[in-house]
């Protein structure tokens, strides 16, 4: 694999001796000697013999990583059990390129170790293997022993047990029962050799050579080919993770809805970017599904369109100007109202204390302007230094286009990175008395995170409010497929508190003037079914308009194979009750291996 992979593919599955925080030893049974794969793996997801020496464990060799820190190789016993909770097949880290060939019978000498991938906090399940090794190659030129076939029927619907709570709700002690949960049936393969065979791709290649499949065609399928995440309750439990133990180069560069045709077949592995990966010894051919990037309608002479569009941490230096300005002219059909998340300021992710923007944003309307759309205005607050969160030194936040040819902003001075914008009320109407403004830029909520930019604008006379916002990551919540079930969200806590504050920011709107036009939109950064999203609706101040969609259209990005919804725009009820009301998804970069951002934009037409 090439050196730029190398950096995420060494996270994947390096082993404990690396990292003794990393391990999870237990005690194990005295004269612990020659042993099968089987006995090793055991029938909970961890080993009995873990911290323990084994000797002359047999297996023959089905596959070989020589690139990256991970190397080594899967070993699987041709002689399996009876029992199918227990894996046949195990990683044995060699930490230099292997001298085993696939097809060896090898005899394997070593400690039995459990190596939490991105370290024991990560909440991770823990991958056994044999380190430290001692290897004797038997024999050369075996069959590989047969893959096990992977699909629909032999995934369980139910997605995993919840957690003992005498564990703090690890799911580790447990007995394995790959017959009733799908995280269980996965990990009773561990390090085995599996196969699947002609399945969707629900998840682009990225730019670590990976992507996800889905061995269930009909889960939660959308009519662009994705599966859609739609509850916390309803997991989709046939996504797999692939990867390829071939050069990059030969990787295939898919797109959602996509087909590996024919066998795809290799060791099934653990990683911390994702859990169970079928890392492929064969791919299967890829098919093109013909997905095509959408675009929406053009507002109507009284309809104004009101957009957000995530452009990943875009600066000066980068080379997707006109991708964007593309994207925003033809695909979102010029919005009125254009509202920009991770706009960063002019010196990018260089941190030498710049917190201006006026180039980055320049550039794109100059950008937007080449590709045929109007020459849009633009208004933002600088955030201080260092104080919003995101890449070090990027300063990223939110910024509104407007279109002064459909569109007027009303002005009040006095907003900076400091000063809260606050509600009063003029001529028997709300008012802003900052725009553009930060709501409560103090606010704790806000720590180390973007904070909310208010404006105040005027469409056919009718003045419209909006809140941009970029609420705190998903960062640093257990995964999916975490030992701990169900995996705790961490992140959510900040986001609540950052729904309520926006949620009483709009009420005092709505206090002033009942039947005022709000619109709160931007990135989220969870579901629409989320209690963050709850929050912000509050006792209907405000209410999502994604849902008006069908449920399997209510997604902007794809994370893991899950086509989920994390941008959105909110709405008052004036709104909401009002004539023509219409949403639309955009799905233009999320499904694709060619994004210009992550993000798929959305839009809100409707008629103040």
């Amino acid at each position: 694999m090439p050196t730029t992979s190398s950096a995420r593919l060494a996270a994947l599955t390096v082993a404990a001796v690396c990292s003794a925080a990393s391990t999870v030893v237990l005690s194990a049974p005295a004269h612990a000697q020659s042993v099968r794969v089987h006995d090793i793996q055991g029938t909970t997801r961890i080993s009995p013999y873990a911290g323990q020496q084994v000797t002359d464990v047999t297996g023959i060799v089905t596959g070989v990583r020589s690139y990256g820190s991970s190397k080594g190789f899967w070993m699987q016993d041709p002689s399996p059990d009876a029992d199918p909770a227990t894996s046949e097949g195990v990683f044995v880290f060699t930490s230099s390129a292997p001298k085993a060939a696939v097809g060896d019978a090898v005899a394997v000498s070593g400690t039995v170790t459990e190596y939490v991938p991105g370290g024991t906090s990560s909440g991770n399940q823990s991958l056994t293997e044999i380190t430290r090794p001692k290897v004797t190659v038997v024999s050369s030129g075996n069959p590989v022993p047969a893959a096990v076939t992977v699909d629909a029927a032999s995934v369980p619907g139910r997605y995993a047990p919840d957690g003992d709570s005498a564990a703090n709700g690890s799911v580790n002690g447990l007995p394995l029962r790959p017959d009733r949960y799908a995280l269980d049936f996965y990990e009773s393969l561990e390090g085995m050799n599996v196969r699947v065979a002609d399945v969707r791709v629900v998840g682009a290649t990225d730019p670590y050579t990976e992507l996800w499949v889905t061995v269930k065609p009909d889960e939660h399928r959308n009519r662009r080919g994705g599966t859609v995440y739609g509850s916390y309750a309803a997991q989709n439990t046939g996504r797999l993770q692939i990867q390829s133990l071939g050069r990059a180069a030969d990787f295939p560069e898919a797109n959602v809805g996509d087909t590996l045709a024919g066998a795809t077949a290799g060791p099934l592995d653990y990683n911390q970017y994702g859990g169970y990966t079928l890392v492929a010894r064969e791919l299967g051919a890829l098919e093109s599904g013909g997905l095509q990037r959408e675009t929406t309608r053009a507002q109507r002479r009284g309809e104004l369109a009101v957009a957000t569009y995530n452009v990943e941490n875009l600066d000066p230096s980068d080379d997707t100007f006109a991708a964007h300005a593309e994207a925003i002219v033809r695909h979102l059909s010029s919005p009125d109202i254009v509202s920009l998340e991770e706009i960063q300021d002019n010196s990018g992710a260089t941190d030498d204390g710049t917190v201006a923007a006026d180039r980055t944003v320049g550039r794109l309307i100059d950008a937007i302007v080449a590709a045929g759309g109007p020459r849009y205005d633009w208004r933002g607050v600088d955030p201080a230094d260092r104080t919003d969160g995101g890449e070090p030194g990027g300063n990223i936040r939110q910024v509104f286009l407007f279109n002064p040819e459909r569109v007027s902003f009303t002005d009040r001075p006095g907003g900076d990175a400091t000063t809260a914008t606050g509600v009063t009320e003029v001529r028997g109407k709300a008012a802003l008395t900052v725009s553009p403004g930060r709501v409560d830029p103090a606010d704790p909520a806000w720590e180390n995170s973007r904070k909310p930019l208010a404006g105040e604008f005027v469409f056919r006379g009718r003045t419209v409010v909006v809140v941009a916002n970029h609420f705190n990551s998903k960062g640093g919540d257990q995964g999916l497929t975490s030992q701990y079930q169900p995996p705790v969200r961490g992140s959510e806590t900040q986001r609540h508190l950052q729904a309520k504050a926006v949620n009483t920011f709009v009420r005092q709107i709505l206090d002033v003037q009942k039947n005022a036009d709000v619109v709160v939109l931007g990135d989220i950064n969870d579901f629409e079914f989320s209690t963050t999203t709850r929050i912000l609706e509050g006792n209907g101040e405000l209410w999502s308009a994604v849902k008006s969609l069908p449920r399997s259209e209510r997604y902007s990005y794809v994370y893991q194979g899950n086509s989920q919804a994390l941008d959105q725009i909110l709405v008052s009820p004036s709104i909401r009750r009002g004539d023509g009301v219409e949403y639309d998804s955009v799905h233009l970069n999320a499904e694709f291996h060619d994004q210009i951002s992550d993000h798929d934009p959305q839009v809100l037409r409707f008629r103040p």
